[in-house]
């Protein structure tokens, strides 16, 4: 077939799909990889498969990334059958390409995976009642309850220290000495808000080097979007976008989905007045997130959970301004101030957290 994005009969032939092509639409909601909903009529039975161009700019390594993706669903699989649920509604399944791998890459070197539509679902990029964040803690919860037995640590590390608070921090000094575009000058509150809290950048990666946080499977993109929710119950049944699954903390996880989910305004918002932590919002999440994986837990990751929502604020801060600092080479920006603004909102996230600190520990005390 002519003008398709992608050659049908290559991806076809290399992952053994039967039946006849009927069309195709674009996933126009991710931001990364280039997206396609393929749809077959094999035998009169309408079969719909999803299928990425997978970004190499960004993943360097598609063989790896894929190693991770499949030896992480492969493992769910397993675990949602013993429960005796349905496995094709409820993790993602990808099919294996001529050489056995789950990912090809054609003769103008793209790389191309496939997996199984599944339907009946929507997604959600806004909280519109407590009950929807509910039930996306206790979507992955279930996620980390489902690889609680998995070894982290067998996995490739992706992005290399994502989520290492204590490097971004070091990182964000070595823009302050290099001040590629002249803007340190402007920053000095903020710069001075992030070292005072030094040792709260260094105090999970300190934990973890004395062996008292355990390296865990993350999925290390928690947000709302990234929930398959079932149609008729409205349940998050299904975890997507798997590509930043590699070893960390569940600390992470959760701070960043609360992070993300329950400040007041957006990330954007540049009046900092009107940042905070919704500690409603951050009890529905809780609740939902501890019913699905308390039991798997240590009691420090418990204790920690409100701090991670702290750390993470902190930590994307730290990022916002190293980007502001070194030229706005990675975030997007709209306007010069973007990252900068960016910045004071996630510090001012921060603060506000400590200050209603107290009270997200009582929240998270009556879930463990």
């Amino acid at each position: 077939m002519e003008n398709l994005p992608f050659d049908i009969d290559y991806i076809c032939r290399e992952f053994s799909i039967p039946g006849r092509f009927t069309g195709y639409k674009t996933k126009s909601d991710g931001i990364i990889n280039k997206t396609y909903v393929i749809s077959f009529d094999n035998c009169g039975k309408e079969e719909k498969y999803t299928l990425q161009n997978i970004n190499t700019y960004v993943f360097k390594n598609p063989y790896e990334l894929m190693k991770n993706i499949s030896a992480v669903t492969s493992h769910i699989h397993n675990a949602i059958i013993q429960k005796g649920l349905d496995p094709q509604r409820r993790v993602l399944s990808f099919l294996a390409a001529s050489d056995g791998n789950c990912c090809c890459k054609d003769e103008n070197a793209n790389f191309w995976r496939l997996y199984h539509y599944i339907d009946g679902v929507y997604t959600l990029n806004t909280i519109d009642k407590p009950s929807v964040f509910e039930a996306c803690g206790r979507a992955f919860g279930e996620f980390q309850n489902l690889l609680s037995d998995f070894d982290g640590q067998s996995l490739y590390e992706t992005i290399e220290n994502f989520h290492n608070t204590k490097i971004r921090l070091e990182q964000l000094k070595d823009a302050l000495k290099t001040d590629a575009v002249g803007k340190a000058k402007d920053i000095q509150a903020e710069i001075e808000f992030i070292i005072s809290r030094e040792s709260d950048c260094k105090k999970l990666a300190e934990l973890t080097d004395a062996g008292l946080l355990p390296i865990r499977v993350t999925h290390n993109d928690t947000k709302l979007n990234n929930v398959l929710f079932d149609n008729e119950t409205d349940e998050g049944i299904c975890i997507i976008d798997l590509d930043t699954v590699m070893p960390g903390l569940s600390l992470y996880d959760f701070g960043d989905s609360v992070r993300f989910g329950a400040n007041k305004v957006i990330e954007d918002e540049p009046d900092t007045s009107k940042v905070g932590i919704d500690l409603n919002l951050y009890e529905s999440y809780t609740k939902g997130y501890l019913s699905s994986c308390a039991d798997k837990l240590n009691d420090l990751e418990k204790d920690l959970l409100p701090f991670s929502v702290k750390v993470l604020a902190l930590e994307l801060g730290i990022r916002f301004l190293t980007d502001y600092l070194n030229g706005d080479l990675y975030f997007k920006i709209t306007h010069p101030m973007h990252n900068l603004e960016r910045c004071r909102n996630q510090l001012a996230l921060s603060r506000d957290i400590e200050i209603n600190m107290d009270k997200m520990k009582e929240i998270t005390q009556k879930y463990i």
